[in-house]
């Protein structure tokens, strides 16, 4: 199979785009894990992936507490062996999003939950790709980290353009290791993160935009690409989006 005797590291894999993207791999041979804050969801997701658990860990961390991701960055590797592809697929908001609602404590958690979680994250996993000279890390950041649409808030178009500085940066430094990093910018996806908009979102809107599984084969495109070849940045956006 395509991915067989490959390990996948999926952050945010209990739901949406990270369970899509988990998915997508196990089902093309690779060893998946998956990892999340919550216990309940990741073991849903992992009974999707696969009803008899094979090549399948869930893993509960926090990525924005160091401690947890290191954590599970051992973990996985002593279960599957090195890490070849980190998909990061942490992302969060709140309700109370624009400048005047926000207040230092809703700050903070955008900065980590959008910024801080990938630098834990990469911090960890790179360790084990440098010794190797290979890596392949696909960061879903969001259409946020390109525009700054008010519709995400300051805080989290902030959390998500500090991000994508972190890639580029990170990824020209890692470029001798041949370390390749692509960032892709979703539009809007059908996600769990909707639940946190300030006005509820219908149904058939949801319908609309793009699906978690649409995303995931974007990240599948990537990582079938030759070792030689990288993309820096991918966007996808719903049909019926404008991106200006």
């Amino acid at each position: 199979m395509e991915f067989q005797g490959k390990t996948i590291l999926v952050t945010g894999g209990g739901s949406g785009i990270g369970l899509a993207s988990a998915q997508a791999f196990h089902n093309l041979g690779a060893k998946v894990a998956i990892c999340g804050r919550n216990k309940t969801k990741l073991d849903k997701a992992s009974e999707l992936i696969s009803k008899s658990k094979e090549r399948v860990l869930s893993l509960v961390c926090d990525a924005g507490q160091p401690k947890e991701v290191e954590n599970t960055v051992s973990s996985t590797i002593k279960a599957f062996g090195p890490i070849d592809i980190l998909v990061h697929c942490v992302g969060m908001n709140v309700k109370e999003r624009s400048f005047q609602e926000l207040n230092p404590e809703s700050w903070r958690s955008l900065v980590e939950g959008n910024l801080d979680s990938a630098y834990y994250v990469f911090h960890e996993v790179l360790k084990g790709m440098r010794p190797r000279k290979n890596g392949l890390v696909i960061v879903v950041n969001s259409i946020s980290g390109l525009r700054g649409n008010p519709l995400g808030g300051p805080g989290y178009v902030a959390g998500k353009f500090g991000l994508n500085g972190l890639v580029v940066a990170t990824a020209a430094e890692e470029s001798k290791n041949n370390i390749r990093f692509c960032s892709i910018f979703p539009g809007e996806v059908n996600t769990p993160i909707l639940e946190a908009r300030p006005n509820p979102v219908s149904e058939e809107h949801k319908k609309s935009i793009l699906q978690p599984e649409d995303v995931a084969q974007s990240v599948l495109f990537v990582a079938r690409l030759p070792e030689h070849v990288v993309i820096p940045e991918l966007i996808i956006i719903p049909s019926k989006a404008t991106y200006i």
